[in-house]
């Protein structure tokens, strides 16, 4: 499953979509089948830890990869469609001299709101770890909520997105390892300090890690 540097990255690429007027929509999910963004313009492209949103007009396209999921992009008329991998979402965007499509493959979650319900749908999920804002504000929040359930692993309350988003198994890994631990310790064994350590260390590595295609740790 992506993690929230993948998710990072994929938002940057799409931003060539702000700006551009929907020409086509094909949201093929039983309960949005109806659903359409034709007409309206792409306003702003962004991601939440592991979900990425897409908002046109005043409607918000929210999407979560999960295993398999991937975007691709396309000239109208180019060849798309992957074996093994179906099509969940087909957008396709002006341009000259022929319009982009682009396509959501094999996609974990689509979901289609009004803009207005975007807060109720993220809600649930801790402060995003590649946020600017994060510090301190989302960095003191995200050690209270691990620090609240002291019986849990430290794997378990980092891989927790209602604690931290955006963190997955690669990175809770690599944090624990450089910061002495083991994942399966308690938060209650390590203490404050070793939990304010390990979240540092996660944001470090995933901070320098945002813009580049190979992990370093």
């Amino acid at each position: 499953m992506p993690e929230g540097d993948s998710v990072l990255q994929l938002s940057n690429k799409m931003q060539f979509m702000v700006g551009r007027e929907v020409t086509y929509t094909s949201i093929r999910v039983p309960r949005y089948a109806t659903a359409t963004f034709t007409g309206d313009y792409c306003e702003n492209v962004w991601p939440y830890g592991k979900h990425l949103f897409m908002q046109f007009g005043e409607q918000i396209l929210h999407t979560h990869l999960k295993m398999e999921g991937q975007w691709s992009i396309h000239y109208e008329g180019d060849k798309w469609r992957k074996p093994g991998f179906s099509a969940r979402v087909v957008l396709r965007l002006a341009s000259s001299p022929r319009d982009i499509e682009v396509v959501g493959h094999s996609l974990g979650n689509v979901d289609v709101y009004p803009i207005d319900n975007y807060y109720d749908h993220i809600e649930h999920l801790g402060p995003d770890i590649l946020d600017e804002q994060w510090e301190p504000d989302g960095r003191n929040e995200a050690i209270r909520r691990i620090l609240a359930r002291p019986e849990r692993s430290v794997g378990a309350a980092l891989l927790d997105q209602k604690n931290i988003a955006g963190i997955g198994n690669e990175y809770r890994a690599e944090a624990c390892f450089i910061g002495g631990i083991h994942p399966s310790d308690s938060v209650a064994a390590i203490g404050p300090e070793l939990v304010e350590k390990i979240v540092d260390i996660s944001h470090r590595i995933m901070w320098a890690n945002r813009n580049s295609p190979v992990r370093v740790t």
